[in-house]
C-alpha cells in the first residue's frame, strides 16, 4: 500500500506565489466564457431551435406535422417532437435532458480525474488537456446547423466533461499556491474574476450578435460564431495559467493504466467511510447539494424560459443574463458584508428566502413584459454568487484539519452527482404540462428544502466536532 505524503507547502517567496495566484485566476476567467455563453445563453436559446428545424424538415418530407396545435396554428417547441435513441420527446425539452445527461456522465468521470491528478506530478498538463478538449468541442459547435442537433449533443457532452474535469484539477491547485491565511482571499478573487471574464466575453458577443446585420450574417451564423469565440476564449486564456503555474506535487503512487482508476475509487471510498465520523458536516453538505442544484438549474434554463414561455427576443434574454453577471459580483460582495455582521448561516438562510421569492415571482411574469423580467433577473443576480460563496466558506469551517482536499473532492463530486435533478425536473414538468411556467415554479422545492435543512444543522457543534475554532460571528 502506497503512503500518501502531505501536500506541499506553497512557494515561500511572496512575489512568486502571487504570480502563480494571478495566473490561477485566469483559468476562472477563461472557462467562464463557456459557462456563460454556451451553457447559460446561446446553447439554451439555439439547440432546441435546431432540433425543431430538423423535425419540421422531416415532417415536410414524411407527413403531417406535430408542430402545430389542434387548430392548425404553429405551436411552441414543446409540441415539436424529435427522436433520440428511439425515444420521442419535444424539442423544447432537449436542453434540460441534455444538461442532465452531461452531468451524469461527469459523475462517472470526475472520480477518475481526481485519482489521476492526486497521484501524478503533472497536474498542469492534466488541466491543460481537459481544458483544450473542452474548448475545442465548444468551438466545433460552430457546425451546429442545418438540423445537425445530434452533433451538438455529442459536442456539448464532450465540452461539458472537459469543463467539469478541468475545474476539479483547477481547484486542487489552491493549496499549492496559497497559504491557509491566503486561501479565502485567493479563492474569492478567482470567483470574482470569473464573473468579470464571463461577463466581458458575453458583452463582446452580445455587441456582435446585435449588430449582425451590419456584418451581413444571419442570426444562426451569429450564434454559431459566438460558440466559436467561446471556445477560442477558453483555449487562449488557458495558456496564461499553464505558463504561470508550477508543478508542486510529487507523485502519490506508481499506479498506471487501469490500476490508477481503481486507486481513485478506493480513495473516494476511504474518504466516504472516514466522513461518517462527522455527520453534521455531511448534513450541511447534503443541504448545500439540494439548494445548489436549484441555483444551477435556474441559471441554466432561465434563457429557455424567457424565450419559449415568455416570448422574449434573444436580444432581451442575452442582455438580461449579461446584467446578471455583473449584479452577481456586487451581490457576492454584499453577502460577504452581511455575513461579517450576522454570520454566514443566517445570511445563507436569508439568501434562500430571496431565491424562493424570485422563483415565485418568475411564475407571474407576463409574456413580453420586459421590466418584470429585468426585476426578477436583478433578484437572481443579487443572490446568485453569494449563496454558493458563503456555503463554501462555511463548509470549510466544518472540515477536519489536514483533510481539506479530500472533503472538497467529495464536495465537487457530490455537487455534480445531484445537479441533474433540477434540469430533469424542469424538463419533465415542462414535458408533462406543456408549459415551462409550471416547470420554473417547481424549482422552488429545492430552495424550500435547502432552507429547512440548513436551519436544522447545528453549525457550532459541527465546527467543534471537526476540531476547529469557532468564528466570532456565525
Amino acid at each position: 500500500m502506497t503512503t500518501v505524503p502531505e501536500g506541499p507547502a506553497p512557494v515561500a517567496d511572496v512575489r512568486d506565489r502571487k504570480r502563480e495566484q494571478r495566473g490561477w485566476y485566469f483559468y476562472d476567467w477563461a472557462n467562464s466564457a463557456f459557462y456563460t455563453s454556451v451553457i447559460t445563453v446561446f446553447g439554451a436559446l439555439y439547440t432546441g431551435s435546431v432540433a425543431a428545424q430538423d423535425a419540421r424538415a422531416d415532417i415536410a418530407r414524411n407527413g403531417p406535422t406535430p408542430c402545430v396545435d389542434a387548430q392548425g396554428a404553429e405551436n411552441t417547441l414543446q409540441n415539436c417532437d424529435i427522436t433520440l435513441f428511439g425515444l420521442a420527446f419535444p424539442a423544447g425539452s432537449l436542453w434540460g435532458y441534455l444538461l442532465s445527461a452531461a452531468t451524469v456522465i461527469q459523475v462517472l468521470i470526475l472520480p477518475i480525474t481526481g485519482a489521476i491528478a492526486d497521484r501524478s506530478q503533472y497536474k498542469k498538463r492534466i488541466l491543460g488537456a481537459f481544458a483544450f478538449v473542452g474548448a475545442t468541442a465548444s468551438a466545433l459547435l460552430f457546425f451546429l446547423a442545418d438540423g445537425r442537433w445530434e452533433l451538438g449533443v455529442v459536442l456539448y457532452v464532450i465540452a461539458n466533461v472537459g469543463y467539469g474535469a478541468s475545474i476539479v484539477v483547477y481547484y486542487s491547485f489552491l493549496p499549492d499556491i496559497a497559504t491557509p491565511d491566503e486561501r479565502d482571499r485567493v479563492s474569492a478573487r478567482g470567483w470574482a474574476f470569473g464573473y468579470l471574464g464571463g461577463g466581458l466575453a458575453l458583452a463582446l458577443q452580445l455587441a456582435f450578435y446585435l449588430s449582425r446585420d451590419a456584418f451581413g450574417v444571419s442570426e444562426s451564423l451569429a450564434v454559431r460564431i459566438c460558440f466559436l469565440s467561446a471556445g477560442l476564449w477558453w483555449g487562449l486564456f488557458t495558456l496564461i495559467p499553464l505558463r504561470r503555474l508550477h508543478e508542486h506535487q510529487p507523485p502519490h503512487g506508481r499506479e498506471r493504466g487501469a490500476s490508477i482508476v481503481r486507486a481513485g475509487f478506493s480513495e473516494l471510498w476511504q474518504t466516504l467511510r472516514a466522513a461518517r465520523a462527522f455527520p453534521l458536516t455531511l448534513a450541511f453538505l447534503g443541504a448545500y447539494l439540494v439548494f445548489t442544484d436549484g441555483i444551477s438549474t435556474v441559471v441554466a434554463v432561465s434563457a429557455q424560459y424567457g424565450k419559449d414561455e415568455l416570448k422574449f427576443a434573444n436580444e432581451v434574454l442575452i442582455t438580461t443574463i449579461l446584467v446578471i453577471q455583473f449584479v452577481a459580483y456586487l451581490g457576492g460582495m454584499l453577502h460577504g458584508f452581511v455575513a461579517q455582521r450576522i454570520g454566514a448561516k443566517k445570511t445563507i438562510l436569508g439568501s434562500l428566502l430571496v431565491w424562493i421569492v424570485v422563483i415565485c415571482a418568475a411564475y407571474f411574469i407576463q409574456p413580453g413584459k420586459e421590466l418584470q423580467f429585468y426585476a426578477v433577473a436583478g433578484g437572481i443576480g443579487l443572490v446568485l454568487g453569494g449563496t454558493n460563496a458563503l456555503s463554501r466558506s462555511l463548509y470549510s469551517q466544518m472540515i477536519p484539519a489536514g483533510k481539506e482536499a479530500q472533503y472538497y473532492s467529495l464536495y465537487e463530486i457530490g455537487e455534480r452527482g445531484t445537479s441533474w435533478l433540477g434540469p430533469l425536473l424542469f424538463a419533465g414538468v415542462g414535458h408533462a404540462t406543456g408549459s415551462f411556467r409550471y416547470a420554473i415554479v417547481a424549482l422552488a422545492v429545492f430552495f424550500v428544502a435547502g432552507f429547512v435543512l440548513v436551519a436544522l444543522v447545528p453549525v457550532r457543534r459541527a465546527i467543534a466536532a471537526a476540531g476547529n475554532r469557532e468564528p466570532a460571528v456565525l
